[in-house]
């Protein structure tokens, strides 16, 4: 707590937004420690169905900028709790429909949409609610904490399915337990007394010549790691046969490991600067994809899957490091509402090419293989550190 207390300011509504990002981060890790697995077992999506069922998840965040631009009277704490609600009707029709392609899409696409608005809001109101000077150690500490939600969601179904099947019964209990988790969020948001002030900018795109660089990066940052988040668990569950029990045990890992490595990735975002963080990351990346597409060449496929886990692991981490590009706006930024604004419009932007990952990295991987797959998620990434090592600091634009 004293760590909080330390980067967040006392009259802000901090600790009512942090106990908010810990629930849903719970009935998070509910939904994806089953998804990959219910897709494939029980709705019968391949590879192909795969990527166009992500592209209608990603859809939400290119069309953010429209939606914000129609709730842009209300404060960020009313849009963060619109998110809520908006998640929770896709979490409930999820629960209840047949699982058809078309009806598991739907229900993805109407909770994607909640959960991308409340994406940008949190990390506006993560620097928002933070003491001058502590932007990167706030955004890490909103990340561990989402990570402590969603560790205890995939512990919850590691725990389920050792005792239950895992059948379309069993998913649909979880998805349901999920819709009630978010319900309980939704409820406790009303506490968040925060009420930063409405901008009627807010009705328009936020563009800036200062931010150009920004979007960019997030461009490349949003092709790269959209081929992990969709294709990294797929590949397991496909190609090495994981079930969900191992998916949820290597999501749990991943959650452990982001939640001590988040505050460290944010102290460092702090002591050396986002750039160097932005074009560090990708030297571990290029490795991570190379065993990721290629391990099981050179290994057994037993062991070429632990390897593939281990690598995932090591991804989540590097991920963090997409903390940089949020402190950066904040460095280039005049005031909290432009902070707000740019995030918003980089998350759609991010999304534009994301959305043409999804969609065309399932056909890649089923005529090109998963190692083209891969080798093209490392050479994106050396193109997103190559264009940050050109991104000048606060010092550098003041000389």
């Amino acid at each position: 707590m004293e760590r909080y207390k330390k980067v967040f300011r006392p009259e802000s509504g901090w600790k009512a937004f942090f106990l908010s990002i810990v629930t849903f981060g719970l009935a998070y890790g509910l939904y994806k420690g089953i998804l990959d697995n219910y897709l494939a077992e029980i709705v019968s999506m391949g590879e192909f169905d795969r990527g166009v069922t992500e592209f209608f998840r990603e859809l939400p965040g290119l069309a953010l900028i429209f939606v914000l631009a129609l709730l842009y009277q209300f404060s960020a704490e009313k849009i963060y709790r619109i998110g809520a609600v908006i998640m929770l009707a896709g979490m409930a029709m999820q629960t209840v429909i047949p699982p058809t392609r078309l009806l598991a899409t739907m229900a993805i696409f109407i909770y994607s949409l909640g959960e991308h608005i409340q994406l940008g809001m949190r990390n506006t109101l993560s620097l928002e609610y933070s003491k001058e000077g502590h932007g990167g150690a706030a955004l890490g500490l909103q990340n561990s904490t989402y990570q402590i939600g969603t560790l205890a969601g995939y512990l919850l179904v590691i725990g389920v399915l050792f005792f239950l099947p895992g059948n379309i019964v069993t998913y649909k209990i979880i998805f349901g337990a999920s819709a009630l988790i978010i319900l309980i969020g939704s409820a406790g948001t009303v506490k968040m007394d925060g009420n930063s002030a409405p901008d009627a900018n807010k009705r328009r795109f936020y563009f800036h010549r200062k931010y150009y660089k920004y979007y960019m990066l997030e461009v490349f940052y949003g092709a790269r790691k959209q081929i992990f988040f969709t294709f990294g668990p797929y590949v397991l569950v496909l190609f090495y046969g994981a079930n969900a029990g191992v998916i949820s045990l290597l999501f749990a890992v991943s959650a452990v490991t982001s939640y001590f490595a988040s505050p460290a990735v944010g102290r460092i975002i702090d002591r050396f600067g986002y750039k160097v963080v932005m074009v560090a990351d990708t030297l571990i990346l290029v490795i991570v994809c190379f065993f990721y597409g290629f391990a099981h060449h050179f290994f057994p496929m037993n062991v070429a899957f632990v390897i593939c886990c281990l690598n995932y692991v090591l991804d989540s981490v590097i991920s963090l490091a997409s903390m940089a590009s949020n402190v950066y706006v904040q460095d280039l930024a005049d005031n909290a509402e432009e902070v707000r604004a740019t995030i918003s419009t980089g998350v759609s932007v991010n999304h534009m090419i994301t959305i043409l990952i999804a969609l065309f990295g399932g056909w890649i991987w089923k005529t090109l293989g998963v190692e083209t797959l891969f080798v093209m998620s490392a050479i994106l990434g050396l193109c997103n550190s190559a264009y940050a090592a050109t991104i000048k600091t606060g010092r550098q634009r003041a000389s």
